[in-house]
């Protein structure tokens, strides 16, 4: 079996990582794979080594002066369209907007539901869910509102998680120490600062965190986007500004060193306001550290009982300081981690293939 995996980028954004992981996992089963991405700004290979038994296949997409994000958008569409080769493959899987409507019949991973109002992108996005042949959710709650959207049924396929990395990273006391001396004691949020990762409630919650717990800093790493958020840095910089809250901004963090930065942190916070799975807190619970999400029905689904919950500033800063101040059992949020493999996602994937080939 030929699989062609197609994603949008090379930068280290959830269905980026979910690609590469599935492609890896899928190669270890005895699948050919390749793995289809533009790359932007230069990039000549993904934010980190991929397993040389998945085939790579990057298409140069060149910066050109100013340009508007449907502009930018319209314009990986139909590089990628023009580079890819589709009777090379037995499956198509798209993994994002993009790919689906750049690369004719294929399946289609809707990671989570956006909801644009530029009437390009909102066209984008509708074709993108209808226009498949054959459609996976990594959660029942995003399927859900597939189905309530449109009338399809996508099969769910949850996430797999590499457990082991973050397990490993909380034993290890100097990789710990070295985020601690630098950074002290944080707060860590993943996602980069953006509307749908909730970082401005974020910065709210915090300064109320700070009041009772003056120590603990707040650290946001990650952050690679196609669509322009100067907006809401702007209200963002403002805020903290008038807060008088000075957050660590890391930016994207090599992947080598993203388990130590997680392990290290006091609390992991996940305010995000649309999810799909929630990939950067299940591997925090991996690393043992308490998580704090935003209440919504597909964290509810995929965490339970695992994560404290929340809806606003006020009560995630609650529940941060009760997380930060009590000790908790580690053991049950380990275990849920460590039981959604690539291995079992890869083998429902290729049965799912197997009952949906290319028409």
């Amino acid at each position: 079996m030929r699989v062609a995996l197609l994603t949008y980028s090379t930068k280290p954004r959830g269905g980026v990582v979910h690609t590469l992981n599935l492609a890896e996992a899928l190669a270890v089963s005895g699948v050919d794979v390749t793995v289809w991405s533009l790359a932007r700004q230069g990039d000549r290979g993904f934010f980190r080594a991929v397993d040389p038994r998945v085939r790579v296949k990057l298409v140069e997409f060149p910066e050109v002066g100013e340009e508007s994000v449907t502009d930018r958008i319209v314009r990986s569409i139909a590089l990628l369209r023009k580079a890819f080769t589709p009777q090379d493959f037995d499956i198509v899987h798209a993994q994002d907007c993009i790919s689906a409507n750049a690369v004719g019949p294929c399946i289609r991973t809707i990671h989570h539901l956006d909801e644009f109002t530029t009437p390009v992108l909102a066209e984008c996005h509708e074709k993108a869910v209808v226009e498949p042949y054959a459609r996976i959710c990594v959660s029942a709650a995003v399927a859900a509102e597939v189905t309530v959207g449109w009338g399809l049924t996508p099969t769910v396929i949850p996430n797999g998680v590499l457990a082991q990395r973050f397990i490993d990273a909380a034993s290890e006391v100097g990789g710990i120490d070295r985020w601690r001396q630098r950074l002290g004691r944080y707060v860590l949020a993943v996602g980069g600062i953006e509307p749908r990762k909730g970082t401005i409630d974020l910065v709210e919650a915090y300064h109320l965190v700070r009041r009772r717990l003056p120590d603990v800093g707040l650290v946001i790493a990650g952050g690679e986007t196609l669509f322009d958020y100067r907006d809401y840095r702007a209200e963002f910089d403002a805020l903290c500004d008038e807060l008088d809250v000075e957050p660590v901004i890391l930016g994207a963090v090599e992947d080598d060193e993203l388990p130590g930065l997680v392990a290290a942190s006091s609390a992991f916070a996940f305010p995000s306001t649309k999810e799909g799975f929630g990939l950067a807190a299940m591997e925090a619970l991996a690393a043992g550290r308490p998580v704090v999400t935003r209440d919504l029905p597909v964290l509810r689904e995929v965490f339970g009982g695992t994560v404290r919950y929340a809806s606003t500033p006020t009560t995630f800063a609650d529940a941060l300081v009760d997380v930060m101040s009590t000790e908790r059992d580690r053991g049950p949020g380990r275990a849920l981690a460590s039981s959604l493999t690539w291995e079992q996602a890869a083998k429902s994937h290729v049965e799912f293939y197997r009952a949906h080939p290319m028409p």
